[in-house]
């Protein structure tokens, strides 16, 4: 089963993330008619130079990946007032190591050109946090400007997830894997992934479980960059998690929900260090 291809079990299991997929499915069928990919590859010859989100996230110190996204499945509208590209400068300006930025519309209500917008605005490396299940989506990203991409483990057949992590090595985008499980985490590693992220929340569920990054941390390759994802909002958790040896965290929710986001960044960053 290659890459875009959803089993008919999957689609009528009816969970969360299965519903996002098939949306998304429905989507880029559609966007492919409009744009095709022969299109999208001459684009990505004219596209800004590729940023090192591996180094970036890997610095010594607190590397918090500070994430723009207005929505959420689990919470709703996080932000009423949603100004992407002054968020992207103040958390740049206070010490994100770099930016993750939601571009699925149905469920987070992000787009595209929010995408385009912060990597044009930012100094540091910015990831596409999206669905990403087809190579078409793969070219969008590195058309946009972006640095890298999310590829969630949960959502993708081993074939799919090679193709799709190979392509975007070949476009010099590491990408972000995503793993929720002992399993998910033991299909990464045998696909070759190098940065890897535990993602808390269970896509299927919504529900958080903090153990989930403490329970696979252990399990890490050597060699590999770890990014903690999901249920972060203090310092003491980020501490705990450089202990046990995370290299970066992902926060979303938590600074979108803050009423100065830039300053709440600061002060876990200041209070970590």
């Amino acid at each position: 089963m290659g890459a875009g291809v959803q089993s008919e079990k999957e689609a009528k299991s009816g969970s969360v993330l299965d519903r996002i997929v098939e949306a998304r499915r429905a989507s880029i069928a559609h966007r492919k008619r409009v744009l095709p990919e022969a299109v999208l590859r001459m684009a990505v010859k004219k596209a800004l130079p590729v940023r090192d989100f591996g180094a970036a996230i890997s610095r010594p110190g607190i590397n918090i990946i500070a994430e723009l996204k207005k929505a959420s499945p689990s919470r709703g509208v996080l932000r009423e007032d949603f100004r992407p590209v002054e968020l992207a400068a103040s958390f740049e300006e206070a010490g994100a190591a770099a930016l993750s930025v939601l571009t699925e519309e149905d469920f987070f209500q992000g787009s595209a050109k929010d995408l385009r917008e912060v990597r044009k605005a930012a100094g540091i490396p910015v990831l596409r946090k999206d669905f990403i299940v087809d190579v078409w989506q793969v070219w969008e990203t590195r058309a946009l400007d972006a640095d890298t991409f999310l590829l969630i483990v949960a959502a993708l057949t081993d074939e799919a997830l090679a193709e799709l992590l190979e392509l975007g090595k070949e476009l010099g985008m590491e990408p972000l894997v995503e793993v929720h499980s002992r399993t998910e985490l033991d299909r990464a590693r045998a696909m070759g992934a190098r940065i890897i992220g535990v993602n808390n929340r269970d896509l299927r569920t919504l529900e958080i479980r903090m153990e989930n990054s403490f329970d696979l941390v252990e399990l890490m390759p050597e060699e590999s960059i770890t990014v903690c994802e999901s249920g972060i909002h203090d310092a003491g958790q980020i501490e705990r998690l450089r202990i046990a040896g995370f290299d970066a965290f992902l926060i979303g929710e938590h600074l979108m929900s803050q009423a100065d986001p830039a300053n709440e960044l600061a002060t876990l960053l200041a209070s970590g260090e």
